[in-house]
């Protein structure tokens, strides 16, 4: 077997060239690839078309590459916790295309698969099948870009609209432990879209929080094959943040005061 482990995360991307497509794992700030982001926003590749589920927040995970202007274009299902994302796409200097959640994950999950399409009840019935999403404004505000119609199909008195998966050149993926033939185990929550993405690019580099030796995983924990990934990464201590952080109210003291928690 092939020993999958690069020295650095900078080594890691290096190859990534502008205007390439990347799927990258992540659920919000949950499980997104930091020290992978980082490098390639360091080495200043531009142009690229993102696919995943958000684009980070203000200044943080995608938000940096965002910030720098280096993303031209992304697919994401949920986008409003930032706002340069917002002002760029109103401004007309970003390309969005917005896409159901779980038909994103069936998009990742569809184009590691093999599967160049399939159909889907959600989105039947509005301009998700029908056409007519802005995807892109120009500086006057108006659309230069609109999302296409797409084929409708009955089956068993259901329409069904057809979507197609995707391939992105590169995944950056984001694993709680990994072996040295890129087999990965991904924790809790943060599993989210990172399996996704990592089976559908056409190159795989996943950053793991430890590494181990082939043979110390238990196969049957193993949530993503080594088969699907061709790059790992040792990222022992990257930042994880609170995308929002909630402070609950405490039950009312014996004074009658009431005191807020973690105060």
């Amino acid at each position: 077997m092939i020993d999958k482990v690069v020295a650095s995360a900078a080594e890691a991307v290096a190859d990534i060239p502008d205007g390439a497509s990347l799927a990258v794992g992540g659920f919000g700030l949950c499980g997104i690839p930091v020290a992978l982001i980082d490098a390639l926003h360091e080495q200043g590749t531009s142009g690229l078309e993102t696919i995943s589920n958000n684009c980070g927040v203000d200044g943080w995970g995608l938000g940096r590459l965002l910030d720098d202007h280096r993303i031209r274009r992304t697919i994401s299902s949920y986008v409003g916790e930032n706002k340069e994302f917002a002002r760029q796409y109103l401004a007309g200097e970003l390309e969005v295309e917005l896409t159901p959640q779980g038909t994103l994950a069936e998009k990742l999950r569809a184009g590691g698969a093999g599967i160049p399409a399939f159909y889907t009840t959600a989105g039947v019935g509005t301009q998700v099948s029908e056409g007519g999403l802005p995807q892109k404004y120009d500086d006057a505000g108006n659309v230069a870009i609109a999302s296409s119609p797409k084929e409708v199909r009955e089956f068993g008195g259901q329409d069904y609209v057809l979507e197609e998966s995707v391939n992105p050149d590169f995944a950056l993926v984001h694993a709680w432990k990994g072996d040295r033939h890129g087999n990965l185990v991904f924790h809790a929550t943060a599993m989210n879209f990172n399996p996704l993405c990592a089976q559908a690019g056409r190159i795989t580099i996943a950053e793991v929080e430890e590494l181990v030796e082939p043979g110390e995983l238990d196969p049957e924990q193993i949530h993503t094959p080594g088969i699907f990934v061709q790059r790992v990464v040792h990222a022992p201590n990257t930042e994880k943040r609170i995308e929002k952080r909630t402070v609950a109210l405490s039950a009312p003291s014996a004074a009658g005061t009431t005191e807020q928690a973690g105060a």
